[in-house]
């Protein structure tokens, strides 16, 4: 073969066998998709394993951990990993007699520890340095460094007397660390869900099911409900629930939404014949201004935190509206509030500063001073 052909033949195979790579994901569904780039996998290929398969390099000291937590942990999570009224405390609740045995007695029944904390719970070390790593901080997860997650997970580990003050937790010596963990051993692997053959952990499932299935209901409804004579036996649920997201408990105090409906149709009807211009009001324009910033709401997770009437960890944002709809600068200062963040004007519970850009913080500000 002359020379000037092996080049050319060489390029020809490697063009084929990138093609022929990149077309086999989408095989079976031909016209449909692509194959993701190398870029594009790497950029979503970043959890770490039990064994730290996946875990990058570097490396970070207690003290750096103590900076960063303190610029961006501590607003939720409280100085020393105590948290909030809203957040469960990070470390606590473990001994040093734990830590030789590897199972937290006050998890054992009849303990009386009342909070379960982080590292009691936690027995693989790579858990908590995957979820700071993708989750953390809440309003801008995945932007600290590698260096800054393994610094901010040696001060927690300090908190819970797993390292020293002078300690430095790196890629070379996390494994060690591992086997110092309070509850590396308060785990079971006999569902045989996790962690796999690959880690040597049990193939067969815990439970045996059958294909043979005969003579079931086509429509088949599962549901809850709380009996009426149930519903406030033990006080008002509302007020024993974290008022985070789905999990808000309900007004016990009160019949269910269901059966309130028609006398809130009532009152609703007999308010439209008193004061007509109320109902007026509440035109569609203003249900399209709060659906033009829902997106950003949705972006910069707002949402998460307050809700449209109701309080969730801050302020609703009509209250928000309320209190400031007659303040003359009312926009600019709550623009810069939004990016700036705060503590003390809603209460004990700080909010972070936000990364919205200008444009958006105006937007916001507009909407809640103008428009809500």
């Amino acid at each position: 073969m002359s020379s000037c052909l092996k080049p050319a033949l060489a390029l020809a195979l490697a063009v084929w066998v990138a093609s022929a790579s990149a077309a086999g994901p989408s095989d079976k569904f031909p016209g449909i998709g692509r194959a993701a780039t190398s870029n594009e996998v790497r950029a979503w290929d970043i959890d770490v394993r039990p064994d730290f398969k996946g875990l990058p390099r570097g490396q970070g000291s207690v003290r750096q951990g103590e900076v960063v937590w303190e610029a961006q942990c501590a607003s939720c999570h409280g100085s020393f990993g105590e948290s909030s009224e809203i957040f469960t405390p990070i470390a606590g609740g473990t001994s040093a007699a734990d830590i030789r045995t590897g199972r937290v007695d006050s998890l054992l029944p009849g303990a009386n520890q009342p909070q379960r904390t982080t590292l009691m719970k936690v027995s693989t070390l790579s858990t908590l340095w995957d979820y700071i790593n993708r989750a953390m901080p809440w309003n801008a997860p995945k932007s600290l460094s590698a260096d800054e997650v393994y610094a901010v997970t040696a001060y927690i580990l300090n908190l819970g007397n797993i390292v020293p003050a002078d300690f430095t937790l790196s890629d070379g010596n996390i494994r060690e660390v591992q086997q110092r963990l309070p509850n590396r051993k308060g785990m079971t692997t006999a569902h045989a869900m996790w962690p796999g053959k690959e880690l040597g952990g049990q193939t067969r499932p815990d439970v045996q099911g059958s294909n043979c299935v005969r003579d079931c209901k086509k429509d088949v409804g599962v549901q809850s409900f709380l009996p009426d004579y149930a519903r406030n036996a033990h006080g008002l649920l509302s007020e024993q629930s974290r008022l985070i997201g789905a999990s808000r408990g309900a007004d016990t105090s009160r019949p269910p939404a269901d059966k309130l409906m028609p006398n809130q149709a009532v009152a609703l009807s007999a308010q439209a014949k008193a004061a007509p211009e109320k109902i007026a009001a509440k035109t569609p324009d203003a249900a399209a201004a709060s659906s033009a910033v829902m997106p950003v709401l949705q972006k910069n997770a707002c949402i998460a935190c307050h809700g449209m009437d109701n309080k969730i960890v801050g302020p609703s944002f009509r209250d928000i509206a309320s209190k400031y709809k007659d303040r003359a600068d009312a926009v600019n200062y709550l623009s810069g509030k939004i990016k700036a963040g705060g503590q003390g004007v809603w209460g004990n519970i700080p909010m972070p500063p936000q990364a919205l850009s200008e444009t958006e913080s105006a937007r916001l500000a507009q909407w809640l001073a103008k428009e809500f």
